[in-house]
């Protein structure tokens, strides 16, 4: 079997996972956001170099079946407002007061648009010609790098798409790119449909550059298979069927996606995600195996015409800052220290106290170990604005400080999980900070059992790789006869056919699925039926005719069974841990170096690949079969 190898492109660092059916390598490699090509071929370098070692680079790549890639860069430009300015035309004098009902609306549509609007109000008129000429000339001295053109009738925009393409041709060197609103979706939701098409235009400029560059270097080593691009719906296209707004978030996408394998695997019902990273946590939900989304997604509190999964980002991170408030309570982010300058313990020149910090004055984490290695903390560092920032402030001996940042930072944390908490709830936690403050956590939040997997912290890049090359089309068919909804179920399966065509399958060798989706005036699903349903819907609900293709990749082969006997786990050595009554020692196991069944109570440190794992007094650890760690509350 040949072998799949995703990238998921983080802020900081970017993960390679690289599989083989059951065996999986990985690594990790800094971010290189002026070149993210850079960071890439890095990336799989240190990953051939594991695995076939030195030279082993165009052994790997030939050696591949797919390369799978996701990235935070569009979610990250999006939040950082770094992007092209955008201008809008349209034919309705009051878009902008319906584009921007909401305060967050106003903020997104100020950074983005701001004022480049031109209201071409006759688009019959005499004069529509130099109308249109005035519109692209004005917008573009206003400083707008990319177009949206947003006419209120879908004939009328294609005529003036016509009108517009004969003024300004592509071919022209000057010419500037635009996206016609109803050619980017058919959503009839107008405000849904427009802001999706400005997000995505700001989106554009971001992934396309990259994505572009790294597919032409890999075609320069005679790569065949295309480079695939994750989604946040969940499957992979390649970067030229590929939509950007569908790359918002796709990391958290294969976070879930793992998750709801570690589910099956374990017949775990109901599993929490928290994927803990430098700034923020994504928590996801897992129901009866069924991921938990949006049929219509929210982006910076801005509905979009595309489904995305469920997963809510909170600002609680590794990197998030301690502060005091005026009444002296300890608060944890939103601020982050970010890659730069780092927690103080990075020896970069932060100052500020992070959870990081916390943990390594606690002696949790062992400063020359961190990352495995690749990266010394500095101690003194860490007590030094723990002390500064919290301490003395609060008039606290040093020890007492660190035990209620702790209990803050749990607090902040759990309170990001509580409302989504069932009976039988499991809590799959990974990233980078998700094992270290999982139990505690978990136990304010009234979570009994946590998971995490040994591939924490890869995990999303890990989850990529279920999924398939898929796509999915939509129609509304309220209102129709059965034979004009057969003429468009034709129609649907030719654009389906052409569409897996230029991703280069054939129609013949893919799986389809019909459904209709009942969707209420919100865009939500209200339920999900069949075209031989013809049950009434309430007059406000419309029916949505989908159809879903995909063509099944290769999926690694993830088989897990809970521990069915106990042995004794193998004790690696013991740190120096601070405690209420002074310093303790704590044992310190490999996760790597136990067995099947390994147990013990705790407390204790636990060592995985690239992540801390901390299992405090009155919690058990045990390792499945597949090598991951099940954590439970003894006292619950």
């Amino acid at each position: 079997m040949k072998y799949l190898i995703n990238l998921d492109n983080g802020g900081t660092l970017t993960d390679i996972c690289v599989v083989q059916g059951s065996e999986v390598r990985y690594t990790k490699t800094l971010t290189t956001p002026v070149d993210l090509s850079e960071c890439f071929f890095k990336g799989i370098t240190k990953a051939s170099e594991e695995i076939f070692g030195p030279d082993g680079f165009v052994k790997l790549l030939h050696s591949t079946d797919l390369i799978r890639y996701s990235s935070t860069q569009g979610t990250n430009a999006l939040v950082e407002r770094k992007g092209p300015k955008l201008g809008l035309i349209t034919n309705d004098a009051s878009l902008e007061n319906k584009l921007t009902k909401s305060a967050q609306q106003q903020e997104l549509f100020s950074s983005l648009v701001g004022d480049r609007v031109f209201v071409i109000a006759d688009l019959a008129g005499e004069d529509f010609e130099a109308d249109l000429a005035n519109a692209v000339n004005t917008l573009t001295n206003k400083g707008a790098e990319r177009l949206v053109v947003a006419i209120e009738n879908k004939d009328d925009e294609k005529d003036f798409k016509h009108a517009f393409l004969l003024q300004f041709p592509r071919h022209l060197l000057g010419s500037v790119p635009v996206l016609f609103s109803w050619e980017f979706t058919n959503d009839t939701s107008r405000t849904r449909r427009i802001w999706s098409a400005l997000l995505n235009s700001f989106l554009h400029p971001t992934m396309e550059r990259f994505l572009y560059s790294a597919e032409h270097r890999l075609r320069a080593h005679k790569v065949k298979n295309p480079l695939l691009i994750y989604r946040n719906d969940g499957a992979s296209s390649r970067v030229a069927k590929s939509v950007a707004l569908k790359t918002y978030s796709s990391g958290p996408r294969g976070g879930i996606e793992g998750t709801k394998a570690l589910a099956k695997a374990y017949g775990f019902n109901h599993v929490l995600m928290v994927d803990v990273g430098g700034t923020t946590s994504d928590v996801g939900e897992v129901e009866a195996h069924k991921i938990k989304t949006e049929r219509r997604g929210h982006i910076g509190g801005v509905q979009i015409s595309f489904e995305l999964s469920d997963v809510k980002s909170f600002g609680v991170g590794g990197g998030s800052i301690f502060r005091l408030n005026d009444r002296g309570e300890i608060l944890v982010g939103p601020e982050s220290v970010g890659a730069a300058p780092g927690p103080a313990c990075f020896g970069f020149g932060g100052k500020e106290a992070t959870i990081t910090d916390v943990n390594v004055a606690l002696g949790i984490i062992d400063p020359d170990t961190y990352l495995n290695g690749q990266q010394k903390l500095d101690k003194e560092r860490a007590i030094q604005a723990i002390t500064e920032n919290i301490a003395k402030p609060l008039g606290l001996k040093f020890e007492e400080a660190l035990f209620k940042m702790e209990e803050a930072y749990a607090e902040r944390l759990a309170a990001c999980l509580k409302k989504q908490v069932q009976q039988d709830t499991v809590l799959a936690a990974f990233g980078g900070g998700g094992p270290m403050s999982a139990c505690l956590a978990a136990k304010k939040a009234g979570i009994k059992r946590v998971i995490v997997p040994k591939l924490a912290a890869v995990f999303s890049a890990y989850g990529i790789s279920f999924s398939d090359v898929a796509q999915t089309f939509e129609h509304d068919i309220t209102g129709l006869n059965k034979h004009e909804i057969e003429k468009i179920k034709t129609q649907i399966q030719e654009r389906a056919k052409r569409h897996m065509f230029q991703e280069g399958y054939n129609f013949e060798d893919c799986k389809g699925a019909w459904r209709v989706i009942v969707e209420n005036t919100d865009g939500s699903e209200s339920h999900s039926t069949t075209l031989e349903d013809t049950a009434q819907i309430n007059k406000d609900q419309k029916r949505i005719l989908a159809y879903h293709i995909r063509y099944e990749l290769s999926h690694p082969n993830l088989r897990a069974s809970l521990p069915k006997r106990k042995i004794g786990a193998k004790v690696s050595g013991t740190r120096n841990v601070v405690g209420l009554d002074g310093m303790h020692q704590e044992v310190v196991l490999v996760l790597e170096k136990q067995e099947m069944g390994a147990y013990m109570e705790g407390p204790a440190i636990v060592e995985g690949p690239f992540f801390t794992a901390r299992v405090p007094e009155g919690w058990s650890l045990a390792v499945t079969d597949n090598g991951d760690l099940i954590l439970e509350d003894l006292k619950a």
